[in-house]
C-alpha cells in the first residue's frame, strides 16, 4: 500500500496505481493491451455448413470474468433470452452450454453463463439454428462448451445511485462457486438483484379540459425501490455407461415498494394531495433436473421441473383536501399462489443421414387468486366492500408432441422440421361459475439455412405458435396507478400465430459482422382490451392482427482505420403493426408496441494499457396504449446518453464507472380521458413531463 500510495502522490491514477501494486496472479492472463480483436475461425459443422469457433484468446482485450462477459463481446451476435411460455416447449433462448439446453425456467443458460468462470470456458461457437437438432430455435445460436478445469469462483457489486427522487441501491451483485467432487460438478451462487428508479417536479403535470383550458396542475414525485435474493445450485453427475444428469435449484424472496405524492392545485377550487403506495414482498422456488442415457440406436432424456411462487400485492391511494373535506381513499389487495409442474422426454437418434427427435410434454399450471377492495371511510379506516369477482382459481393442463427431423441437403443447405400439436384443458373457477374448455391446435416450424458464401449466410423459418396466457386477466382486477379496472374474462384463450422470419449473417472481414432479419406475423386471437357487457372492460381476444418489422444488428470494428482496440456495436429495430379495434372497428397498432427503436454502443480499448471507455445511445417510439375509457402513450426520453470509464485490473477486478442520462431524457405520459368510452366525447387531458436527472454507476468483478 505504500507503493500505492508513493505513485499516486507522483501523479499517478489512482486506479493505475492499484493495478501496478496487483499480485502476479492477476497478470497471469493474456494482456489485453495488444490482444487482437475477436476473429472468429471456421470449421466444419454437419456436411455442407461450417461454424464459427471463438476462444478465449479472442476476448483477451476485455478481460473477461465470466462465459457470460465473453458472451455479450461476440462479434454481431445478440443475446436472446427464453420466451416465458407454459411448460418448457420448444427452445427460444439462443445460447446453449455444451450443446444442451438448460432444464430450468429461473433464469436459463444465459444465466447460468453469468456463474461460469472465463478460465473454464474452452470455446464459443456459432451456429445456425436449423444445423442442430433442437426445435423452436432461429438464426445464429451461441454454444458455450465448458470443461471444468479448477474450482474457483466470481463476484460482482454494481451499486447505483441517483441525483433526485430515488434511494441508492448498495446492496446489488453475485458471488458463486464452481467445482468437482468425483463424478460430480457442481456451481453454488447467490445472487442479491433489484434496481431504483423515480421521477419528479420537472415541468410537472396539467389537467385540461376538452377545450384545452387547464384546471389542475400537478407537481408529482414518486421512487420505486425492487429488491430480491436468490440462492441457485446446480449440480451435474457423470455417471458410468454415459449416462449424465442434472439438478438445478433455485429459490428466494423479492420485495418492490412504490411511494408517489402528488401535490395538485387548482385555479378554483379546493387544492388537494394524493399519496399512493404499493408493496409486494413475495418468494419462489424452482426444482428442476433432467437424465439422459443411452437407449437403442438414440439416447432419452428425461426431464422434471417443479416451480412456485406467492405474490401478495397492496395498492392505496388516498386523496386529501386542504380544506375541512373528508379524505377519499381506495385499497386493492390481492394474494396470488402460482404452480406449474412440467414432465417432459426426448428421444433423439440418427437414420438416413438425418438427426431426429420426438418429445413429449405435459404441463400443468394453476393460479389461485384472491382478492379484497376497500373504501375509506370518515373516521380514516378502511371498510372492505364485497368483491367475489376477484377471487378465484385457474387451472391449465397442456401435452405436447412434436417431431423434429434435421439433415444437410447438400453443400451449403440444411434443413430442420418440426411438426406435432398440443391438446390443452382450460379450466376458470371464480363467482360467475366454473367453466371448463378443451383444444386441439396444430404446431411446428421449418427452418432452411444456406451458406450463400464464405462471408454471408441465409435462414429462413416459418412457425406456427401457440402463445401465453396471464392467469391474472381472467379475474377482477383495480389498477389504482392508471385509474383503471378489468371486470375480468373467463372465456380467454391464447393466441396463435404465423411467424415468418429471413435472416442475413454478413462478414465484413477485418470491419466486423452485420446481421438483417426481416419477420411477419399473423396473429389469430390476439390479446387485447374488449368490451365486457354494458360498461365494463378487461383483456380479450381480438380476432386477428398483424406484425412486420426489420431489425438490423452489426459490430464495426475501426481496426482498419487506425482506431485500434474501437468498435461500434448498433442495433436498429423498426416495426409496424396492425389490429381492428375492438371498440371503434378502425385499423390501429397492437397496445404499446414498440414502433423504432436505435441503440448504439461504443468501446474503446485503449492499446498499450488496462484502460477502455465509451458510450452509449438510445432511443425508442412506442404506439399508444388504448383502453375503452381513455387512451395514453407514457414513454422516456427522446434521447439517452450514458458514458463509462473502465479498469482491467485493480488488484486483478475489473472496476468500471459509468454515468447514463447525460442528455436529461424525462418522464413523459400523454393522456385523453372520454366522456365515457373512447366512443364518446373527450372529458379531459394529461400532460406529464418529470424530471429524472443523471443516474450513476459502478462495477466491480472478480475472480476468487
Amino acid at each position: 500500500m505504500r507503493t500505492v500510495i508513493a505513485r499516486w502522490m507522483a501523479g499517478t491514477s489512482f486506479l493505475a496505481a492499484l493495478a501496478v501494486a496487483a499480485p502476479a496472479a492477476a497478470q497471469e492472463t493474456a494482456d489485453p493491451a495488444v490482444a487482437p480483436p475477436p476473429v472468429a475461425a471456421e470449421v466444419p459443422a454437419v456436411a455442407g455448413t461450417t461454424k464459427m469457433v471463438f476462444t478465449p484468446q479472442d476476448f483477451a482485450r476485455y478481460a473477461p470474468k465470466t462465459a457470460y462477459d465473453m458472451l455479450r463481446q461476440v462479434p454481431g451476435f445478440t443475446i436472446r433470452n427464453a420466451d416465458q411460455e407454459r411448460g418448457l416447449g420448444q427452445a427460444s433462448e439462443n445460447v446453449l452450454i455444451n450443446g444442451q439446453r438448460v432444464s430450468s425456467k429461473a433464469d436459463g443458460a444465459v444465466g447460468e453463463s453469468e456463474r461460469i468462470s472465463a478460465s473454464n470456458v474452452e470455446r464459443i461457437e456459432l451456429v445456425d439454428a436449423a444445423t442442430l437438432g433442437i426445435a423452436g430455435l432461429t438464426g445464429l445460436v451461441a454454444n458455450i462448451v465448458v470443461k471444468q478445469s479448477a474450482a474457483g469462483g466470481q463476484f460482482s457489486w454494481t451499486p447505483e445511485m441517483r441525483a433526485h427522487f430515488t434511494d441508492p441501491i448498495y446492496t446489488r451483485g453475485s458471488v458463486s462457486y464452481s467445482g468437482t467432487a468425483g463424478i460430480t460438478a457442481y456451481t453454488l451462487g447467490l445472487e442479491s438483484g433489484g434496481g431504483r428508479s423515480g421521477a419528479g417536479l420537472g415541468r410537472g403535470t396539467t389537467i385540461s379540459n376538452a377545450a384545452g383550458e387547464a384546471f389542475e396542475f400537478r407537481r408529482d414525485r414518486w421512487r420505486a425501490n425492487s429488491d430480491s435474493l436468490t440462492a441457485t445450485a446446480k449440480f451435474g453427475f457423470d455417471l458410468a455407461g454415459g449416462t449424465a444428469a442434472n439438478l438445478n435449484v433455485s429459490a428466494g424472496p423479492s420485495w418492490y415498494d412504490y411511494r408517489e405524492t402528488s401535490r395538485r392545485d387548482r385555479p378554483t377550487g379546493v387544492d388537494r394531495v394524493r399519496e399512493a403506495h404499493e408493496e409486494q414482498d413475495g418468494w419462489s422456488y424452482e426444482l428442476g433436473g433432467d437424465i439422459a442415457f443411452g437407449v437403442g440406436p438414440g439416447r432419452l432424456k428425461l426431464i422434471g421441473l417443479t416451480k412456485y411462487s406467492k405474490e401478495p400485492y397492496i395498492s392505496t391511494a388516498i386523496l386529501d383536501f386542504l380544506d375541512d373535506s373528508l379524505s377519499s381513499g381506495d385499497r386493492f389487495a390481492r394474494t396470488g399462489k402460482n404452480s406449474e409442474h412440467i414432465a417432459r422426454a426426448e428421444y433423439g437418434w440418427k437414420g438416413g443421414g438425418a438427426d431426429w427427435l420426438v418429445s413429449g410434454e405435459a404441463a400443468f399450471n394453476k393460479l389461485d387468486s384472491v382478492s379484497r377492495i376497500f373504501l375509506l371511510d370518515a373516521d380514516g379506516e378502511f371498510d372492505e366492500i364485497d368483491y367475489p369477482e376477484g377471487t378465484g382459481k385457474v387451472t391449465e393442463d397442456r401435452y405436447e408432441g412434436l417431431l423434429t427431423w434435421s439433415r444437410p441437403l447438400g453443400e451449403r443447405l440444411s434443413l430442420q422440421l418440426v411438426g406435432g400439436a398440443e391438446y390443452s384443458t382450460l379450466t376458470s373457477t371464480s363467482v360467475v361459475g366454473e367453466q371448463a374448455r378443451s383444444f386441439f391446435r396444430p404446431k411446428g416450424s421449418a427452418s432452411l439455412a444456406w451458406k450463400v458464401s464464405d462471408d454471408l449466410d441465409l435462414s429462413f423459418k416459418v412457425r406456427r405458435r401457440v402463445g401465453q396466457l396471464n392467469f391474472y386477466d381472467f379475474l377482477a382486477s383495480v389498477n389504482l396507478g392508471n385509474e383503471s379496472q378489468n371486470v375480468g374474462n373467463i372465456n380467454l384463450v391464447p393466441q396463435q400465430s404465423w411467424e415468418f422470419d429471413v435472416q442475413a449473417n454478413q462478414k465484413l472481414g477485418a470491419w466486423g459482422t452485420t446481421q438483417l432479419r426481416l419477420f411477419y406475423r399473423l396473429i389469430d386471437d390476439i390479446i387485447d382490451i374488449i368490451p365486457i357487457g354494458a360498461t365494463g372492460e378487461s383483456p380479450g381476444n381480438v380476432d386477428r392482427a398483424k406484425r412486420m418489422g426489420i431489425e438490423l444488428k452489426s459490430t464495426i470494428l475501426f481496426d482498419p482505420i487506425g482506431w485500434n482496440g474501437a468498435k461500434l456495436d448498433s442495433t436498429i429495430i423498426f416495426i409496424r403493426s396492425r389490429l381492428d379495434d375492438p371498440l371503434t372497428g378502425e385499423p390501429r397498432s397492437i397496445n404499446g408496441e414498440t414502433r423504432r427503436l436505435i441503440e448504439l454502443n461504443l468501446r474503446h480499448d485503449v492499446p498499450g494499457t488496462q484502460w477502455a471507455w465509451g458510450g452509449g445511445f438510445f432511443n425508442s417510439e412506442n404506439a399508444a396504449v388504448y383502453r375503452l375509457t381513455q387512451r395514453y402513450r407514457s414513454w422516456e426520453g427522446p434521447y439517452w446518453l450514458s458514458a463509462f470509464v473502465e479498469h482491467k485490473d485493480v488488484l486483478g477486478m475489473t472496476v468500471r464507472a459509468g454515468v447514463s442520462n447525460i442528455l436529461n431524457a424525462r418522464s413523459r405520459l400523454e393522456r385523453v380521458f372520454y366522456d365515457g368510452r373512447r366512443t364518446d366525447p373527450v372529458a379531459s387531458r394529461e400532460s406529464r413531463d418529470r424530471l429524472i436527472g443523471p443516474i450513476f454507476s459502478l462495477s466491480v468483478r472478480g475472480k476468487f
